[in-house]
């Protein structure tokens, strides 16, 4: 099916992050101007942690806590789990499943280089299925189908 690199090659570079010491307020407008789900907490260049929409709702917005005031670092997920370019996508998909994410960090020499979702991978499958069935139609076509 491939690897991480494939997906993270067709992507743009840009990575969304906050710093762990941002609001929670910061961290949902980047979620919404760039329509994205989740996001990377990286101070100094580092990998601390990931923040989803989810984490923002249930964890300061349900409480009623002020996203202006509460800090990124008290909701994050610290110390995600992450990928390589090198893993497959099998292996990615195993992790969200069994983990029940739906991000991972890809980082490569302690840098982080992207992210995939689980979106991103059922997107790559449609995209497969859809090249398998264009062969298959051409090839029946051509055997007198």
């Amino acid at each position: 099916m491939g690897t991480v690199k494939k997906i993270v090659d067709q992507k743009s570079n840009i990575i969304f992050s906050v710093r762990s010491t941002d609001p929670v307020e910061s961290a949902l407008k980047i979620m919404r101007d760039f329509r994205v789900r989740a996001i990377l907490v990286i101070d100094d260049q580092q990998l601390k942690g990931i923040v989803s929409q989810g984490d923002c709702a249930i964890k300061v917005l349900l409480p009623r806590n002020d996203p202006s005031v509460v800090a990124v670092s008290s909701i994050m997920t610290a110390n995600p789990l992450t990928v390589t370019l090198s893993n497959s996508l099998e292996e990615c998909m195993a992790i969200m499943v069994h983990k029940h994410i739906r991000h991972l960090p890809v980082v490569e020499n302690s840098q982080v280089v992207g992210v995939i979702s689980v979106g991103d991978l059922v997107k790559h499958i449609i995209e497969l299925q859809g090249n398998q069935i264009k062969f298959l139609e051409a090839y029946i076509k051509g055997h007198g189908g």
